[in-house]
Parts: structure tokens; sequence; C-alpha cells
């Protein structure tokens, strides 16, 4: 039987007080569990000593000179992906809020031809994550949730979760084409629109351990009613 090769791509920026401890959870669980989970750490430009951390204590990373944004930041690890030839991808925050033990859960459906990208979500199991996000950003998840269901006839619950995995057919196509605004429900979408299987599997999630998150209420606002739009207007399309 074939042994996939799996990425954990990590997006950081200014995470210096969470990322040694990612990567040191995904390193001793790859070590408890006799499995072997490949990552690589994507340092967007970060401002305080992410890089110093990610080079002292000889972790897999690459560093872009400049800030891309979460979009800019993901497609470079898929592009690691694609050339490193990888069978399945995983987008893992580096901020401590996912839990590499549901990684198996995650990729279970792609190694069984299940699906093509699954979504780790908080929200198609009320019991599966005690983090629920703020009032206002669960508001605006169900706004986008409903626009995705209007656009592609399939409900997505957990819209912005960053916690997602992917087949080859997915590592090329975001490889090449990777939305850097809204990418989580932008890049959804493009994928129903391509016919591609897409299942939510529920996971826990953790609020972030420690510095700050850049998303606040105005921003929360501007990015729900923008984000709409785009689901509205984005156009069907061939695999």
């Amino acid at each position: 039987m074939k042994r996939e090769k799996i990425l954990l791509i990590i997006p950081a920026y200014n995470e210096e007080e969470n990322i040694l401890k990612t990567c040191k959870q995904i390193i001793e669980h790859n070590k408890k569990n006799k499995i072997k989970y490949d990552y690589v750490v994507i340092n967007d430009g970060s401002k305080d000593n992410t890089e110093m951390i990610l080079k002292s204590n000889n972790l897999n990373y690459i560093s872009l000179i400049n800030n891309l944004g979460i979009g800019g930041a993901v497609q470079t690890g898929y592009k690691y992906a694609y050339k490193k030839d990888y069978d399945i991808a995983i987008q893992f925050d580096g901020d401590g809020q996912h839990d590499v033990s549901y990684v198996e859960k995650l990729i279970d459906p792609i190694i069984n031809d299940k699906a093509n990208m699954t979504i780790g979500s908080r929200f198609i199991d009320k019991n599966s994550s005690e983090f629920k996000s703020s009032a206002m950003r669960r508001v605006g998840i169900n706004l986008i949730s409903f626009a995705i269901k209007l656009k592609t006839k399939f409900k997505v619950f957990d819209t912005t979760s960053g916690f997602r995995a992917v087949d080859k057919n997915i590592i090329k196509l975001f490889s090449e084409d990777y939305p850097t605004e809204y990418p989580e429900p932008i890049s959804t979408v493009n994928v129903l629109n391509k016919n591609y299987k897409v299942l939510e599997i529920p996971v826990g999630m953790n609020e972030r351990e420690g510095g700050k998150s850049s998303i606040n209420s105005w921003k929360t606002v501007y990015y729900m009613i923008n984000v709409i739009l785009s689901i509205l207007l984005s156009k069907k399309g061939n695999k």
C-alpha cells in the first residue's frame, strides 16, 4: 500500500510567541504516533523574532522578503508542496489554534477518494470545539455560508476555517491560482465551482495562545461585505 507524502503548510507572521511550540507539537506527534507529517513554515516577512527562532531551532521554513498576506504565504506553501510532489497538503495555523491530532480525520476522506478537499469545522458538531470565535465573526460566517450555498448549492458551515486538507489536484490548482483576498471562502468557492468534492470534518480548535490577531470589528464588517460580493460574482469553471 502506498504511503502518502503529507505536508503541513504553516503561514506565520510575527508569531515569535507561538511558532516554536506549534512546530514542536507536530514533531512530538510524529514521534508518539510513529507517523511522518512533514511541515514547512512560511515566514511572511515577520518583523519580530520569528525567523531567528525558526533558524536557531533548525526548523524547516521559507522566508518571504516582503509580507504577502495570508493568501500569498499559503500559495507559497502550495508551490512548495507541488514542487516536492506531495500527495496531500494541510493548511495549519502557526498561532496554536489548530490541533495536529485532528489531521488524521482531515486526510482520511482524501486518502479513501471520498473528497478532494476537507475543511476542519467548529460548527457541524456542536460538541467538537469549545472555541467558536466571537459573536460578530460568527454572524459574518453565517452570512458567508448563505452566500456560498446560494452560489454553489453546497452548505459550508465554517467558511473561514484555515484548517484544511487538499489532494494533489487541488495542490496543483492552488499553486497556480490562489486568492490573495478572502482566501479561505473564495478558494473554497473556486474548488466547488470546478466540481471537486468538498467535505467538512468536525474538529476542535483553540483560542490564539499568544500574539495579536489582525482581525478587529471594522475589518470583520468590511471583510464580510466584500467576500459576499466576491462569492456572488465568482464563475463556474472546469477541472
